[in-house]
C-alpha cells in the first residue's frame, strides 16, 4: 500500500475516535485534582499553595510522561504502551485515594500524572502519523480529548457519587481506568504504513529551512514559549473553583465554570485545527496566545456571576487551540520518524509552566489575599509567549510562503 493511501483514509477516522475515546478516559487524572482542591484544603487543613502541590505533582509527572512514553511509543507503538498505562492508573487512584496527608497524596499525583502523560502527547503524535491534508483537524480532535476529560468526568463523578467527596471520586476513576483503556488499546495495534511516514518527512524538510533554526533550537524556542502561555493558562483553569469558593458562589458553581471554559475550549481547538490546516501553526498559535492575553484582562473587572461565567466560557474560546497548535508545529517542521519524543519534549514544557503557574498563581494569592496580582502576573508570562512566537512568525514570513500539501 502507497503510503498516500494510508493517510486521511477512513482508518485514519476510525483510528481518531478511538484515540478520542483513549484521551477522554486518560486525561481525567489533571482534571480531578483541580476539583477536588477545596476538598483537600479542607480535608487535610492546608494553606491554597499547599493545597495546589497534588496539582503542581500532577502536570510535572504529566510533562515527564509525555516526553519519556512518548519515545517508548516511537519505538514500540500506542498500543502496548496504553494497556500498560491503564493498569497503572487504575493502581495509582486507588492508592491516591488512601493518602493521609498532603505530600502522600503528591506522590501519588506525580505518578498519576506519568501516566496520564500517555494519553496526550503520545496519542497526538500517533494520531497526526495518520494524516497530512488534515492533520490540524485530526491533531485538535485528539487534543480536545483532554479539554472532554476535564468537562464531563468531574461533574459525572460528583452527580453519580453524590457529592461523596473526591476520595470516592478517586476509587471510581481506578475502576474506570482500567475498564476502558486496556480493551480499548488492541485497536490500536497496526501502525502506520512506511510509506506514508516517507511522504511526511519530505514535507517537513522542505518546510525545515524556513525557520532558520536547526531542529534543536526551534524545539527549545517553542518549549520556552510553551512555559510562559502555560503560567498565564494555568491562573483560570487551576484556581476557577477556588475562586468562586472564595467569592461566595460554592465549589459546585465553580466545577460548572470549569467545565464551561473546557467545552469552549473543545470548540476553540477543533476551530483551530481547521485553521491551522489553512495557514499552518505558527500563525495559529500566535493568534491563540494573542487571544488568551485578551481574554486574561477581561477576567480582572469581573466580579459577579454572570461576568464570571462569561468571561470564562471566552477563556475557554480563545485559549483552546494553543496547545494542539504546538504539535501541528512540530510535525511541519520537525522529522515525522521523532515525532513522539520531540512533541512529548514541547508538551513537557508546556506542563512545566502549567504547573510552576498553578503553584505560584496559589503563593500569590496566600501572600495578598487575592488572585488579581496572579492575573497581572499570568498577563506578563503570556506577554513573553507572544514576544517569542511573533519572533517565529516573522522569520518563516521572511523566508517564504508555506510549503503546499504534497
Amino acid at each position: 500500500m502507497s503510503g498516500h493511501a494510508d493517510l486521511d483514509s477512513r482508518r485514519s477516522w476510525t483510528r481518531l475516535l478511538v484515540t478520542l475515546v483513549a484521551a477522554v478516559t486518560g486525561n481525567v487524572g489533571m482534571w480531578a485534582v483541580i476539583s477536588a482542591l477545596p476538598g483537600i484544603a479542607a480535608d487535610f487543613e492546608a494553606s491554597r499553595a499547599m493545597a495546589s502541590l497534588p496539582y503542581a505533582a500532577t502536570m510535572l509527572g504529566f510533562g515527564a510522561g509525555n516526553f519519556l512514553i512518548g519515545r517508548l511509543v516511537d519505538r514500540h507503538g500506542m498500543a502496548r504502551v496504553l494497556a500498560v498505562v491503564g493498569v497503572g492508573l487504575g493502581l495509582a487512584y486507588f492508592a491516591a485515594a488512601q493518602s493521609p496527608s498532603v505530600m502522600v497524596l503528591s506522590l501519588w499525583q506525580l505518578v498519576i500524572g506519568f501516566g496520564t502523560g500517555a494519553c496526550f502527547a503520545p496519542l497526538i503524535a500517533d494520531i497526526s502519523q495518520w494524516f497530512l491534508k488534515q492533520r490540524g483537524l485530526a491533531v485538535a480532535i485528539a487534543a480536545s480529548g483532554n479539554y472532554l476529560a476535564g468537562a464531563v468526568w468531574p461533574v459525572a463523578l460528583d452527580w453519580v457519587g453524590g457529592g461523596a467527596g473526591w476520595r470516592w471520586d478517586y476509587s471510581a476513576l481506578a475502576l474506570v481506568s482500567v475498564v476502558i483503556l486496556v480493551p480499548i488499546s488492541f485497536a490500536l495495534r497496526t501502525r502506520v504504513d512506511a510509506g506514508a511516514i516517507a511522504v511526511s518527512e519530505a514535507q517537513a524538510a522542505a518546510r525545515a529551512g524556513q525557520t532558520g533554526l536547526s531542529p534543536r533550537q526551534l524545539q527549545w524556542a517553542l518549549g520556552i514559549a510553551g512555559i510562559g502561555c502555560c503560567v498565564a493558562m494555568a491562573m483560570p483553569q487551576v484556581h476557577i473553583v477556588a475562586l468562586c469558593v472564595d467569592m461566595g458562589f460554592g465549589a459546585a458553581v465553580g466545577r460548572e465554570m470549569l467545565s464551561l471554559m473546557l467545552l469552549g475550549g473543545v470548540a476553540s481547538r477543533v476551530l483551530s485545527g481547521v485553521i491551522a490546516d489553512r495557514i499552518g501553526g505558527v500563525r495559529t498559535l500566535l493568534l491563540g496566545s494573542v487571544l488568551q492575553c485578551i481574554a486574561l484582562v477581561l477576567y480582572l473587572p469581573a466580579g459577579g456571576l454572570v461576568s464570571l461565567y462569561a468571561v470564562s466560557l471566552i477563556f475557554g474560546l480563545s485559549q483552546g487551540g494553543i496547545v494542539p497548535s504546538y504539535a501541528v508545529i512540530v510535525r511541519e517542521y520537525l522529522p515525522a520518524r521523532e515525532a513522539g519524543s520531540r512533541t512529548g519534549f514541547v508538551i513537557l514544557m508546556t506542563l512545566i509552566g502549567m504547573a510552576f503557574g498553578g503553584w505560584l498563581s496559589g503563593w500569590i494569592y496566600d501572600q495578598t489575599g487575592s488572585y488579581a496580582l496572579a492575573f497581572w502576573n499570568g498577563i506578563a508570562w503570556n506577554a513573553m509567549n507572544i514576544a517569542i512566537i511573533g519572533t517565529l512568525f516573522l522569520r518563516t514570513r521572511a523566508r517564504g510562503r508555506a510549503v503546499p500539501v504534497l
